[in-house]
């Protein structure tokens, strides 16, 4: 689910950075939040960050004797992508294993989909192990599949930044699993 978010956040800047007149660039503050901005990548309540649409304000700055730092109050607005359990999304198969697979979608690296959710669909080993169902689609390597989220599941790893999301997902249901291409005609440019 995308959404659009207002947010506040306080903005460091290292007195090093100040300019000939002793003053901040705006440039140098939205450069900073940027940054700020890719190290968080993601909240448990927002979702993953995708883009600033909007700035709203920049505050007074004020400044800390003990970091000698100068904090901004920004205001702004972001676009997010959180996911939800029973949204059906667009994931490209990473990894075949005998037990399931692993999808990434957009910004998610951790979608697992279980055999025990790919109903009628059964496990061919090889040099290039793959699903199969009676139907004859295949669940492989690169292909696109569309699924329903079954659970979602928010981690933060200790002593690391990273945080992520991480997906079961469910192919039960009407019209879900690999995205045919059946239809389209190769368009000559």
């Amino acid at each position: 689910m995308f959404c659009e978010v207002e947010c506040q956040v306080y903005v460091r800047i290292p007195t090093e950075n100040l300019d000939r007149n002793y003053l901040v660039p705006q440039r140098t503050i939205l450069s900073c939040l940027l940054k700020s901005m890719l190290i968080w990548k993601a909240t448990k309540e927002h979702g993953y960050f995708l883009a600033v649409t909007k700035l709203k304000s920049i505050g007074k700055g004020e400044f800390e004797e003990s970091s000698r730092s100068i904090f901004f109050p920004v205001a702004f607005f972001f676009r997010t992508f959180l996911p939800a359990n029973g949204e059906i999304m667009h994931g490209v198969v990473n990894v075949v294993h005998r037990r399931g697979v692993f999808l990434k979608c957009g910004p998610i690296k951790y979608v697992y989909l279980s055999v025990r959710k790919m109903p009628n669909y059964y496990y061919v080993g090889g040099e290039n192990p793959h699903f199969i169902k009676d139907d004859l689609s295949r669940i492989e390597k690169d292909v696109v599949i569309l699924f329903t989220v079954f659970a979602v599941r928010w981690t933060k790893k200790r002593g690391e930044i990273e945080r992520e999301f991480m997906i079961l997902a469910s192919l039960e249901g009407n019209g879900l699993g690999p995205v045919s291409m059946a239809g389209y005609e190769e368009l000559d440019l």
